[in-house]
């Protein structure tokens, strides 16, 4: 799912493409997109794109007369720049919106369409969607510390929570607990007052840092490339492989779609976190500590 580095430069490289421009033509392809009927979306064709902004994980498109496009990409929606007049034709292509310099093309892998547009009147309507999340680089280290330890959550679930922080998701949640060096299942509120203080640090370093190298990628063109997993991740994505730090192989903890990535030497004090499937099977025989689980290794070949 695009986070904010990856939202936050899919905004800067539309801004020169869109923003003073009309809309001229907007088209939807897949009828699970559109969310909503009133304003109809043929109202926001020849308005003027008065701005950008983010809401969240959303990209919202301001135009004349009070009206606003929201896009939530989730996770396998992503958007594309295209020469102007394509026409929304494969399986993935959702939507696309024409304006004088090119078109933007909407497009989402996989079955599970949950890629949404909203075609919305006045900002009241726009602030609906709006799930509250704490703005980190608008924040100071006692808000942060409010919201964070506000409800009694895992550390994962907290930063991911929209309602909670605003525009962090799976995979740079993996990295702020890995830069922090905190496990992902702790509670929020029995963090000392230092773990919270590295927590924010590593929050907005991560998400900044990220920022500024997905912007050095595109280089002043349209981000084609957005994904979860990247080169230079310290843990997200790389379970099995070498920890940057210690070293240590990266260890995960599987549950629905998702998965949580992290360093048990540098996270957990080399302890390991139950995965609820193998913890279930395995049970009095699942290794509690990265040791016990390489000492496992080293007795399965002799064991077969």
């Amino acid at each position: 799912m695009p986070e904010y580095p990856d939202v936050t430069v899919y905004l800067e490289a539309l801004a020169p493409r869109v923003v003073g421009s009309p809309l001229e033509r907007a088209r939807v392809r897949s009828p699970f997109l559109l969310r909503t009927y009133d304003p109809p979306l043929e109202a926001a064709e020849g308005k003027r794109v008065s701005g950008l902004e983010r809401i969240g994980k959303r990209i919202v498109l301001a135009l004349e007369d009070d009206l606003f496009l929201a896009i939530h990409l989730m996770i396998a929606g992503r958007l594309r720049w295209r020469t102007k007049g394509k026409e929304p034709r494969g399986r993935i292509e959702l939507a696309t919106f024409d304006f004088p310099s090119g078109t933007l093309l909407l497009t989402e892998a996989g079955t599970k369409k949950r890629a949404s547009l909203h075609v919305l009147r006045g900002r009241e309507a726009l602030h609906a969607l709006d799930p509250g999340g704490l703005e980190v680089f608008e924040a100071d280290l006692s808000a942060f510390r409010e919201r964070l330890t506000a409800e009694n959550h895992t550390l994962k679930r907290a930063l991911t929570d929209p309602r909670h922080f605003s525009g962090i998701g799976n995979a740079y949640s993996d990295e702020i607990l890995h830069r922090a060096r905190l496990s992902p299942v702790k509670l929020t509120q029995r963090l000392a007052d230092p773990e919270i203080e590295s927590l924010f640090s590593a929050t907005r370093a991560v998400l900044a840092e990220w920022t500024d190298r997905l912007r050095a990628e595109c280089a002043g063109g349209f981000p084609e490339k957005v994904t979860a997993f990247h080169e230079g991740m310290a843990v997200h994505g790389r379970f099995g492989k070498p920890c940057p730090v210690c070293e240590s192989a990266v260890q995960r903890i599987r549950y629905a779609e998702n998965e949580t990535n992290y360093c048990a030497m540098c996270q957990t004090e080399g302890k390991l976190l139950a995965d609820r499937a193998f913890s279930r099977l395995l049970k009095g025989d699942w290794p509690k500590t990265l040791s016990e689980l390489e000492e496992l290794r080293r007795e399965r070949p002799a064991s077969r």
